[in-house]
């Protein structure tokens, strides 16, 4: 991850931190994923890197006729940080 890669993470994860909900968040390139990580999201780190988390609360608090409203997620679980690219 490196030194840059690693004062990146302390700041998203800071920015989750001080957000009210996932939609807050405007640092990292915020954006949810698809195909096979579809109900995840993620924020850019470094290089290739990413931040990639799931809602932690009940599915009927973020759900919105199926998809999840990102705006309605007040609580985060960390998934992956690296390159799922490749």
């Amino acid at each position: 991850m490196g030194r840059a890669g690693a004062r990146k993470l302390i700041a998203r994860l800071e920015d989750l931190q001080a957000a009210a909900c996932v939609a807050d968040l405007s640092a990292g390139r915020p954006h949810p994923l698809s195909g096979n990580r579809r109900g995840q999201f993620a924020l850019d780190l470094s290089g290739g890197l990413r931040l990639v988390f799931v809602p932690d609360q009940p599915q009927a608090d973020y759900l919105t006729e199926g998809a999840i409203d990102w705006s309605m997620v007040r609580a985060v679980r960390i998934e992956f940080i690296g390159d799922y690219h490749g």
